[in-house]
């Protein structure tokens, strides 16, 4: 995709002759202010990695922002659908998506309550994308949910000064495709600019029925001064995703395929295996926002900005075989044509949320060009959610339960914080850092839930406070013009999550700690640049997935006590011609529980044996070995990219083990074999190729530069998976080792990813 050309001073002139000419560097400049406080810059002692708009849109193919930020180091994805579109995530340093913190223009993305960011919501975001920083670690202070392992920093595109009207055309494998409309006014009366986009993605996906349909659009308009830029905000994303989170196991793929997608899987009445057409997640998600940035004099600036989101939607599935207790329904309700007491049924329900979040963010920045920089900011946001679950179809029930209610929470979350930040060059090439921020987190969650203890429905009663001071400190050193050296150290904390809370209904749950040690060295020169960076996370209480998933399949986490990241992350890039360039990033990691402890039980009977330590374990989807390597060529207006990456074994569990068996029994229950199944995703390696070719030879047609490309992804079609679950029991063998076992198969599910497939892609400038 081709970036828009930027006006110069003379040819906003020459459009505007009775007006007085903006400088467009400060527009340029105050466009940026809004995401300056909470970003690291060149002499921040601490990892991050810094994307473009054209690296991001050089990568823009309809995938969801994860995949496009996928090479970078330390970082892995997963898809539901298996092409990266619709559900995937994103994990940085093995850090799940709930502890990693995303903002847009400062303003918090991540749902308030489950600190997750569902990409299928922003779809297309990435053509809207002025730039993207990762930090990794805990990073500078931000707003919204805590930064636990990494934070994301997005900054929507500035408004250009030149009008301009743009299509981006994708196709390709699994019937997917993207179109996108792009437009700008470019400057008008020297101070007024209109700039947008309206987005359509759709795939089928690689596995079974999981599609994703997708729209969405982006709209900013700007007013600039002299001094003064105010923009107002605006994008949305309404998604239909057909439900691909159960993943199948490795005895189910064998039986049914690889791309088996087993969500919406009922019987009918003569035993035929169906699939519920409507087993989807419907959602519609809308964002407003109102930013100011100020410039007072040479030295100081500041930024306010105030949104809003709107989100509603469900998603509805078909429970085949379900228990009543489990919905709390009772058999007197039922008839049964064959009599008898009826304890099982079938039903269709959907599961809604309708929430409000909304909040205010601002900072004030300070450089006074000799060696010293302050920022001064904050935010406060609220977060107001219903939860609630309706009947659609009862099988045998008697009576008409569609629109019934069966539960019905409701949330609030309010989330406010302060932070200050210094850079002070105190001597010729050595810097400070301090960074001090104190957060407030209310939380309450009332009203009865969906899940059912016995003839008991389970009811939230959650009132909880949490006061968190987060100090950040370090040094940066410029030995000389090639080299810096930095360390620093930094201190986060994080609530529980909404999940968390659901998923321990009787657990005592802590807030996570982490702190987090860096040490860095990097390198630069015309041709060379090369870095490496050294990290120790210790984590307190950290909440780490179990390998289990719960019935939509979301991840559960628990309390793992005391556990550690250590690792070392290397990156360069060599460019020895100006037609050839080099990257490549790696991270050797060592991700462990201290005292992982689990419930034994004996096999066979079931009987409880107990609590069993395992001592230090891996902790789960943390792969210890992550390589990325990137060959670009260019020549005139020719564009090739081969892409490859290395992801190491990843355990799906944190018990520490592999697989575990299960055993075979025939009518008597006798044993007749013994099966083993695997919880580790195996390791992988990935190569894409990218082509494209740009001119600017059809301006006679009005076209002031076009772009033809194709993707080849993963051009040697390895069979992998990037997600899963595992569940096993513990037990101890004769001589009081543990060992996993399970009674079922069916016990490790896995998301497979898509083979050799194409993308081919147009844009045209107008």
């Amino acid at each position: 995709m081709v970036l828009l050309s930027i006006a110069t001073p003379a040819a906003v002139n020459a459009a505007n002759e009775n007006e007085e000419p903006v400088d467009t560097s400060k527009v340029i400049e105050l466009q940026d202010v809004q995401v300056v406080s909470t970003r690291a810059t060149r002499r921040t002692p601490m990892a991050y990695t810094n994307m473009d708009r054209e690296q991001v849109q050089q990568l823009n193919k309809g995938k969801d922002i994860p995949y496009l930020l996928s090479m970078t180091p330390s970082v892995t994805m997963s898809s539901d659908a298996g092409t990266g579109i619709g559900y995937t995530g994103l994990h940085i340093r093995g850090t799940d998506p709930t502890r990693i913190n995303v903002t847009a223009n400062g303003i918090p993305i991540n749902d308030a309550e489950s600190s997750n960011v569902f990409w299928s919501n922003m779809p297309d975001f990435a053509s809207s994308a002025e730039d993207i920083q990762i930090q990794r670690g805990v990073g500078t202070s931000t707003n919204g949910a805590g930064a636990f392992g990494a934070t994301v920093n997005m900054q929507t595109e500035r408004i250009g000064m030149q009008p301009f009207v743009g299509i981006d055309l994708t196709g390709g494998s699994y019937y997917t495709h993207k179109e996108t409309v792009r437009f700008g006014t470019g400057l008008i009366d020297g101070h007024w600019g209109l700039q947008g986009r309206l987005s359509n993605i759709s795939s089928k996906g690689y596995l079974d029925r999981a599609s994703a349909d997708m729209g969405s659009y982006f709209l900013q308009a700007g007013y600039f001064g002299d001094n003064t830029v105010v923009k107002f905000v605006t994008f949305n994303g309404k998604e239909e995703t057909y439900h691909a989170w159960n993943y199948a196991s490795k005895y189910e793929q064998e039986l049914y395929g690889r791309t088996f997608n087993s969500c919406g899987l009922y019987y009918d009445e003569h035993g035929n295996m169906k699939y519920y057409e409507d087993q989807k997640d419907f959602y519609h998600q809308q964002h407003y926002q109102l930013l100011w940035d100020q410039r007072v004099d040479s030295q100081w600036k500041i930024s306010t900005g105030l949104h809003y989101t709107k989100g509603t939607g469900y998603y509805e599935q078909y429970k085949y075989d379900t228990k009543l207790s489990k919905f709390g329904l009772n058999a007197a309700d039922f008839f049964n044509p064959d009599g008898g007491e009826i304890k099982r049924t079938d039903l269709i329900n959907q599961k809604w949320m309708d929430n409000d979040f909304y909040g205010i963010v601002a900072s004030a920045n300070y450089d006074n060009r000799e060696g010293l920089t302050m920022n001064i900011g904050g935010g406060w946001n609220r977060y107001d959610g219903d939860h609630f679950g309706r009947y659609l179809w009862i099988k045998n029930y008697m009576g008409n339960p569609a629109g019934k209610e069966y539960y019905r929470n409701d949330a609030r979350k309010i989330d406010g914080n302060i932070y200050g930040k210094v850079h002070w060059e105190f001597a010729k090439g050595l810097s400070a850092f301090a960074d001090l921020q104190y957060r407030h987190v209310s939380l309450r969650m009332d009203g009865p839930t969906d899940e059912w203890d016995g003839s008991e429905q389970l009811t939230y009663n959650i009132h909880s406070h949490y006061d968190f001071f987060n100090p950040k400190a370090g040094l940066f050193y410029d030995i000389n013009p090639n080299i810096k050296a930095y360390a620093s150290v930094a201190v986060a904390h994080k609530e529980p999550t909404r999940n968390d809370y659901e998923e321990n209904m009787n657990a005592d749950l802590k807030a996570e700690r982490l702190t987090d040690y860096e040490l860095g060295v990097k390198y630069s020169s015309e041709r060379l640049t090369a870095g490496a960076n050294i990290y120790y996370m210790d984590y307190k209480n950290q909440f780490v997935l179990t390998g289990e998933i719960n019935d939509i399949g979301e991840m559960v986490s628990a309390n793992s006590g005391r556990s550690y990241r250590f690792g070392i992350e290397l990156e360069a890039a060599y460019k020895p011609v100006d037609w050839f360039r080099w990257d490549a990033n790696a991270t050797f990691s060592r991700n462990r529980t201290k005292n992982w402890e689990a419930a034994g039980v004996e096999e066979g009977s079931w009987s409880s044996i107990g609590t069993v330590s395992l001592g230090e374990t891996p902790i789960a989807f943390s792969p210890e070995t992550i390589f990325n390597n990137i060959f670009t060529f260019m020549h005139k207006g020719f564009r090739a990219s081969l892409r490859s990456q290395f992801i190491g074994e990843q355990y799906m569990s944190n018990t520490g083990f592999k697989s575990f068996h299960v055993y075979e029994y025939d009518d008597n229950y006798n044993i007749t074999g013994e099966k083993t199944v695997g919880m580790t995703l195996k390791s992988n390696f990935v190569t894409h190729l990218d082509l494209s070719y740009t001119t600017k030879a059809l301006s006679r047609l009005g076209i002031k530069e076009a772009t033809a490309g194709m993707t080849i992804y993963n051009i040697f079609s390895e069979k992998y998976d990037n997600n899963g679950w595992a569940y096993c029991e513990i037990g101890l063998d004769k001589n009081g080792s543990p060992y996993a076992w399970s009674d079922s198969v069916y016990e490790a599910g896995f998301a497979p990813q898509a083979p050799c497939h194409l993308m081919f892609n147009v844009s045209l400038n107008f």
